[in-house]
């Protein structure tokens, strides 16, 4: 997952900190350029800025959905850097597939978004320190908090089909997160996607994957290759539990990505390998949420 080793490994193939980062891609033209030129092919969407009450303050949001008609619902869980232009853009590309999509700021009890901006940079150590700091405190009791008020925020929407099941994905920290929110609601979610995600299967007692067993979720774990590396018995564990379940389920190692390969404004952003993995979490989707 996203930890200091995770930054020495970039740093040990020469990709510098500043790389695609919000101070390089801070604006929506920028991203949409940065992404193949079919990512925004889709139906005319429409977003907004949202407020979502939970039992611990006020989580700001973006919600985005096709212009017209109501949609299966998707949560999304940004990675360590939190809710910013390019999560907004993923968000609307998502929705041009005909999804209703949340993402949500996972800090907002210590911070609004964004959480990187052009004068909060990644690159900095003590930025760095801050959300580490965060993401220490986010336990499953936190996450679980917020997906009751996520999902309940979603069927409350007039663009959301509450007669199909919810789609929810995870980057980097996000990865468990996901596995909590279809824990949570085994008859709402449907399917759960986790990329480059972090500390998603161990060997300790409270391991998230422990938990699929309970749900009822289609699964997709996208591992980057040095995650698998440090961690390589994480995709065996995933597997032995996922292999004797009926629901759509894939585990696989992208070789030659590394960790934070999908968000296009990462320093390891990895156009093939981010579209391999956008496209394994759209069959996903059609598979599990009808």
């Amino acid at each position: 997952m996203c930890t200091h080793e995770t930054e020495a490994d970039l740093d040990r193939v020469g990709l510098p900190v500043g790389r695609r980062s919000f101070t390089v891609l801070a604006g929506a033209g920028a991203l949409m350029a940065a992404l193949p030129a079919r990512a925004m092919a889709g139906k005319p969407v429409k977003g907004r800025d949202v407020e979502i009450k939970t039992a611990d303050g006020t989580c700001d949001a973006y919600f985005v959905a096709p212009a017209e008609g109501k949609h299966p619902a998707v949560l999304v869980w940004p990675d360590i850097r939190g809710l910013r232009p390019a999560f907004r853009q993923m968000a609307d590309r998502l929705a041009g597939e005909g999804y209703a999509v949340l993402t949500i700021n996972p800090f907002y009890r210590w911070q609004k978004s964004p959480v990187v901006d052009a004068a909060n940079d990644f690159g900095d150590p003590a930025i760095r320190e801050k959300l580490f700091g965060y993401l220490k405190q986010l336990n499953k009791t936190l996450v679980t908090t917020d997906a009751t008020a996520h999902l309940a925020f979603l069927d409350a929407q007039k663009e959301v089909d509450t007669k199909r099941r919810v789609g929810t994905t995870g980057y980097c920290m996000g990865g468990a997160m996901t596995i909590y929110t279809a824990a949570l609601s085994p008859n709402r979610v449907g399917a759960a996607a986790s990329f480059h995600g972090g500390g998603v299967a161990t060997d300790k007692p409270d391991s998230p994957h422990l938990l699929i067993d309970g749900t009822n979720a289609g699964y997709l774990f996208a591992i980057a290759d040095n995650d698998d590396k440090e961690a390589p018995n994480e995709k065996v564990l995933l597997n032995a539990v996922l292999e004797p379940r009926k629901p759509w389920h894939e585990v696989e190692v992208y070789a030659g990505a590394m960790h934070g390969w999908c968000p296009p404004d990462g320093r390891a952003y990895n156009e093939a390998a981010a579209e391999k993995a956008w496209g394994r979490m759209l069959e996903l989707f059609k598979a599990e949420l009808a």
